[in-house]
């Protein structure tokens, strides 16, 4: 009975068990099929146990790095080496995103992209080879090595995480594969139907480009900018998608929102190619999956097609996996491939198993070990003996521990703009220069279709727009622009969105473009994530902005990570809209009047944009869809919702918050680059800086004009950008005054004004500074709300305060 298994226990009895095979009966060539009819041949077979014997020492070698303070990572894969048969049974264009557990599926991976994956029908030695030190085998456990060590070389992430990633195998890193990758599955899978539909498939021998951009007529790099990003797919028109995860995962609410959208899509008609696949251990890591509940539950899932293999019979697990993939490839509808498992060695280095599972237990998951499984057919049937098994398993060995002590060597990040590097690229320069050639496509080659899609009324000639209309016609200007624009929300469709901004969209461009989806915001965005990596360029909308912080993790631990962790070898560009921010008159309550935007403050690289003024809210949208094009970026384009329909500034009837859309001739000098703020003069503009942003904006051009009728003049300073906030303009109008008034419609604490404050401190600035912001309270109903956010008159005896210093 074992009382553990040690890495050293699970090698010595795999050692014992394949000295204990002996000789087979009767010797076959490695060409033969299996004989009792599988799918298999004898080398197909062994080029699976060759996986699988590199994933089980990838293990071991982690834990012996750990050991002496050199590994950084000891998740490992062994039991689950079943999957390997998965990977053999997908064509390697198949765009997979992977379970930490999946390590013998990347293992076969890397073997077919390098060629030592035998096809059926090629001819190969009677006995088995010996391993070969550079075969894809090797590349792989370098691959993985690398990833442990956090080696700079490491081919995704670059030492910035232990991921299974590589653009050339098709292999998409997932950071934290808890079910939160699982979304970005479905929407890849609807982006490759919608693509293959229209022809946006690659090529058969395509190169694959940069995910995220598109596929050039010649194959090669992403083009930096123009209007045919977004176009074509990095995989071919046949490709599914598989996603696999753990069996604890079934439970988690990205998981249950990802089958909930597949088959309410699949329900509807709609096909989306993707298999999924659960590594069922059994095991959450101590907490155990009722029995019988993963099964009851994706058997229950409408919409999937249910699968079931025993994952530590290579044979079973290849055919029923061969018979998923056909199924799914041919049919291009959603299904789940039940993989049953072992965990061996717990669920990482410091786990001891002991402390919830029993010795008998632990010994009956040890018998079940798939490699010796597959060691045990490929004697069985003829194509090998135990000995020559055990050399091979022995010869690999050396060949992993070799590569490991190599990447030991091998140089580590060593400085922030290392770390930093792919974090989330600048190139203001570019996007400049992707707006000015967008306005030169509008004004000619697309200007017929231009005056078509507006009816023959561009908006530059439609008079004075609102915000809302501003940013419906620079959408329509987008999508003319860029093939692969789709917009997508609750209700933008048919309805045109709660509050029109999409109004008229879907009957310009069609329902491929613009289509609406269930109610479910980590779904909606799930869908952009894995349009975005496919190739298009998704501009999803959230209804409102309280609605998106139970799905904030799509953006923060998906969309801002992809480029972070996989040195930019895929992106997902993105604009998301988002109705938000308060001052909604008599509606609402705190679900429609949210002012909370730390949390989106708070994750790297992401870009946000608060447009303000209609005259804005055009070149500010032309920047994100131009910045995810050429660099890849996500963007949170959050809209004013008070300010979407708001006509006047000063008086009733003055029409001043209205403002005229530029004509393309115009879009290159009137472009709004990412970080710079808008500044207004009011009065002498000599005694005080208004620094705000939304509808601050307006609340605060007012308090000055108040304030101008008592001889104070303010310079009123629009952030317009949340993040990057617009330091140097922000240090630049401050000094100008030395009294800055911040204005913060957020709350006081997490709110954005503490940033400006913080800027200004790291900025050097020593003059006065006054912070006017809502109160740390929910947006209550009514007038109630009131009481808890900014006003103008807070404005206007702030800064008059501020003055009596």
């Amino acid at each position: 009975m074992l009382s553990d298994v040690t890495p050293q226990d699970l090698d010595d009895r795999f050692r014992a068990a394949l000295g204990a095979l002996g000789n087979p009966a009767r010797r076959r060539d490695l060409g033969e099929p299996l004989s009792d009819g599988g799918p298999l041949t004898g080398a197909q077979a062994l080029a699976i146990f060759d996986a699988q014997v590199t994933s089980r020492l990838l293990d071991l070698a982690g834990r012996w790095l750990r050991g002496f303070g050199e590994g950084y990572y000891t998740i490992g894969s062994a039991g689950h080496e079943g999957n390997a048969a998965v990977a053999a049974a997908l064509q390697p264009t198949d765009p997979a995103l992977l379970h930490y557990r999946s390590g013998a599926f990347y293992c076969v991976r890397a073997a077919q992209a390098a060629g030592d994956f035998p096809a059926p029908d090629v001819p190969v030695a009677t006995t088995p080879p010996t391993p070969d030190p550079g075969d894809g085998y090797a590349q792989a456990a370098r691959d993985v090595l690398r990833g442990m060590v956090a080696s700079a070389r490491e081919p995704i992430a670059g030492g910035r995480h232990k991921v299974f990633g590589r653009a050339d195998l098709a292999v998409i890193p997932t950071t934290s594969t808890i079910a939160s990758h699982l979304p970005r599955a479905v929407g890849m899978g609807l982006a490759l139907e919608r693509l293959r539909r229209v022809g946006g498939g690659r090529r058969p021998g395509g190169a694959v480009p940069e995910a995220g951009g598109a596929v050039p007529e010649t194959g090669g790099a992403v083009p930096e900018t123009g209007g045919d990003a977004g176009a074509g797919s990095p995989w071919p028109p046949d490709a599914i998608v598989v996603c696999s995860f753990g069996d604890a995962s079934v439970n988690h609410a990205t998981a249950t929102a990802a089958f909930n959208t597949a088959g309410w899509y699949d329900h509807t008609g709609l096909r989306i190619p993707v298999l999924f696949v659960c590594e069922d251990n059994g095991l959450g890591i101590s907490v155990r999956s009722p029995k019988g509940w993963v099964e009851a539950t994706l058997r229950a899932r409408p919409g999937i097609r249910y699968f079931a293999a025993d994952g530590t019979d290579p044979v079973e697990a290849y055919r029923v996996a061969d018979q998923a993939a056909t199924w799914v490839r041919r049919h291009r509808r959603p299904a789940v491939l039940h993989l049953s498992t072992v965990r061996l060695m717990g669920h990482a280095g410091a786990d001891a198993e002991t402390a919830y599972r029993s010795p008998a237990e632990l010994d009956a998951d040890a018998a079940r070990d798939p490699l010796l499984a597959t060691a045990r057919l490929l004697v069985a049937a003829g194509y090998a003996t135990g000995e020559e098994l055990l050399a091979r398993y022995d010869e690999r060995g050396w060949q992993v521990r070799r590569i490991a002590e190599e990447v030991l060597d091998e140089p580590k990040l060593a400085s922030p703009a290392e770390v930093l590097a792919e974090l989330a690229p600048r190139r203001p320069v570019r996007i400049s220069q992707a707006v000015a050639e967008a306005a030169a496509r509008a004004a000619g080659p697309n200007a017929a279709a231009r005056a078509e899609a507006f009816g023959g009324k561009p908006p530059e000639l439609a008079g004075p727009l609102t915000l809302a209309q501003s940013i419906n016609a620079a959408l329509a200007d987008g999508m003319l622009d860029h093939p692969g624009t789709v917009v997508f929300g609750e209700d933008v469709a048919a309805k045109g969105g709660v509050y029109g901004v999409t109004k008229g969209l879907r009957d310009r461009f069609g329902a491929a473009r613009v289509f609406d989806t269930l109610l479910d915001e980590t779904s909606i965005l799930g869908l952009g994530l894995g349009a975005g990596v496919a190739g298009m360029l998704p501009v999803p909308e959230i209804q409102y902005l309280a609605y998106l912080h139970n799905a904030e993790d799509q953006l923060r631990g998906e969309a801002a990570t992809m480029r972070f962790f996989s040195r930019g070898a895929f992106r997902n560009p993105m604009v998301v809209r988002v109705a938000g921010l308060a001052y909604q008159e008599g509606f609402g309550g705190h679900f429609h009047n949210d002012n909370s935007v730390a949390v989106l403050r708070d994750v790297p690289g992401l870009v946000i944009a608060v447009p303000a003024r209609p005259d804005d809210a055009a070149p500010m949208l032309r920047a994100c869809l131009a910045a995810a094009v050429v660099d890849g970026s996500v963007c949170v384009f959050l809209e004013p919702i008070a300010l979407y329909h708001t006509r006047d500034l000063y008086a009733d009837g003055d029409d001043g918050w209205l403002g005229e859309y530029a004509e393309p001739g115009a879009w290159a000098a009137r472009h709004v680059p990412i970080g710079r703020a808008r500044v207004y003069g009011v009065g002498s503009a000599e005694d005080v800086t208004i620094i705000t942003f939304g509808n601050g904006v307006r609340m605060s051009l007012r308090a000055a004009a108040t304030l101008a009728d008592e001889g104070i003049g303010s310079r009123v300073v629009d952030l317009r950008w949340l993040a990057p906030l617009p330091v140097a303009d922000i240090v630049r109008e401050a000094s100008a005054t030395g009294r800055v008034l911040v204005v913060d419609e957020t709350r006081r604490s997490g709110g954005v004004g503490e940033g400006v404050i913080a800027a200004l401190v790291d900025g050097g600035y020593v003059g006065a500074a006054h912070r006017v912001a809502g109160l740390d309270s929910f947006v209550p109903l009514g007038p109630a709300a009131r009481q808890v956010l900014v006003s103008e008159e807070a404005i206007t005896q702030g800064a008059r305060t501020l003055l009596a210093r």
